[in-house]
């Protein structure tokens, strides 16, 4: 045999162990694809990537799921729906996974949705809020973890229904997760209060609020109370000009995801007292389950939670419940057995419905104050998602059949 040739065939060799040696490693693990916008919303992503990593660094610990590693291959959406898809198909098309998890804001959860309906594939929507994503837009293989706008404006409502206040405005950023939460808030609290009057809306651009030309409005319509939906910095720019202008003074405010800390703490001693939010205080809860998650998180990462990582977390855990009890990576066989799945997380027992695929993880709802020159949660109460979830016969007039 000639020198080139020997070469030729230790190089066609070395090439077929390594293959083999690929396709032993492969068939040892599952890749799950996680798409998110880290450099859009980077106060709640990167505690949520913490937390996705925390849940598979236990879940490999432990074994992996039914035998083999989880192994996650993460994109970032940058913030617009048509990335998102692109990242989805090389997700699915070029990296091999057998799901996707993630997203954020409710109009990127909607598109990777429609992508995961038309490709089959099945979609873990860990944050998008939009009561779309389970209901009038709703499909077979979509799932939803977080508590969604429905259920958090029904515990909200709830407790803005005890206010005297009859005349309201309202604040929310004008894409999907605004427009959704206003939309039912206003609904539910209508019906349990038919004497309110709707004075204002406020619609500015998401990441672009002019705080004190909203400020202003909202004060010339003379409200006897305010639902706000903004967050991040639109939020913290809300409060120093709502401050400044004394809009908050003797008005009561209810504030959608507010007492969460990733927004609660960039507002420091400027944290405005009594508003009735949702929220995550990690500091105060005294429970088996978050105890646990806690000295967890704080071990590996030497920070406290926020409810991003808690999401990042119960999101993965979610996955690999799936994954173990279908005990196959096939999609229809996932989707089966996600359906009223039931599963622990930081907060407590969860399941997954399946009538909607809509999770029953709840939310803390309570009152904002300022202890130690910072925002914290006061008065709150953990309130099961379950009970605050429409009935079977009111979700089919809402969810088309798929």
């Amino acid at each position: 045999m000639k020198a080139g040739l020997r070469v030729s065939a230790a190089l066609a060799a070395f090439v077929a162990v390594g293959a083999a040696t690929a396709a032993r490693a492969q068939q040892g693990e599952i890749k799950i694809g996680e798409i998110n916008s880290y450099s859009g919303l980077p106060a709640f992503t990167e505690p949520y990537r913490k937390g996705w990593q925390l849940a598979v660094d236990e879940i490999n610990a432990a074994g992996g799921v039914n035998g083999k590693k989880l192994v996650v291959v993460s994109k970032d959406d940058g913030g617009k729906p048509a990335d998102a898809v692109t990242a989805a198909n090389e997700l699915v098309s070029r990296e091999g996974v057998v799901l996707i998890a993630g997203t954020f804001f409710s109009n990127i959860g909607l598109a990777v949705a429609d992508f995961a309906k038309q490709k089959k594939v099945f979609f873990m929507a860990a944050e998008p809020l939009t009561d779309a994503m389970t209901w009038s837009q709703g499909n077979r293989y979509t799932f939803r973890l977080r508590p969604s706008n429905y259920m958090q404006a029904a515990m909200l409502a709830e407790e803005a229904a005890k206010l005297p206040a009859k005349k309201w405005a309202t604040i929310a950023p004008n894409y999907e997760y605004g427009q959704s939460a206003v939309a039912i808030f206003k609904q539910l609290l209508s019906a349990k209060r038919p004497d309110i009057e709707w004075v204002s809306e406020q619609w500015p651009p998401q990441g672009k609020i002019d705080a004190g030309a909203v400020a202003q409005a909202i004060a010339a319509a003379k409200p006897e109370a305010i639902l706000n939906v903004t967050f991040g910095p639109d939020l913290v720019k809300l409060v120093r000009e709502g401050n400044t202008r004394g809009l908050f003074k003797d008005r009561a405010v209810v504030s959608f995801l507010t007492g969460e800390p990733e927004y609660l703490d960039p507002l420091k001693d400027e944290t405005p007292e009594g508003w009735i939010v949702t929220g995550y205080p990690w500091e105060a809860i005294k429970t088996p389950e978050h105890d646990a998650f806690f000295k967890a998180y704080r071990a590996k990462y030497s920070d406290y939670p926020r409810l991003g990582s808690v999401v990042g977390y119960a999101t993965m855990k979610a996955v690999a419940a799936i994954l173990a009890k279908a005990g196959s990576t096939d999609t229809e066989k996932l989707v089966e057995a996600g359906e009223g799945i039931e599963l622990s997380s930081p907060f407590g027992p969860m399941s997954f419905r399946k009538i909607d695929h809509q999770s029953t993880l709840g939310a803390y709802v309570g009152r904002t104050a300022v202890r130690g020159g910072r925002g914290v949660m006061v008065d709150f109460e953990y309130r099961d998602g379950a009970k605050y979830l429409p009935s079977d016969d009111e979700v089919r007039k809402m969810r088309p059949q798929s």
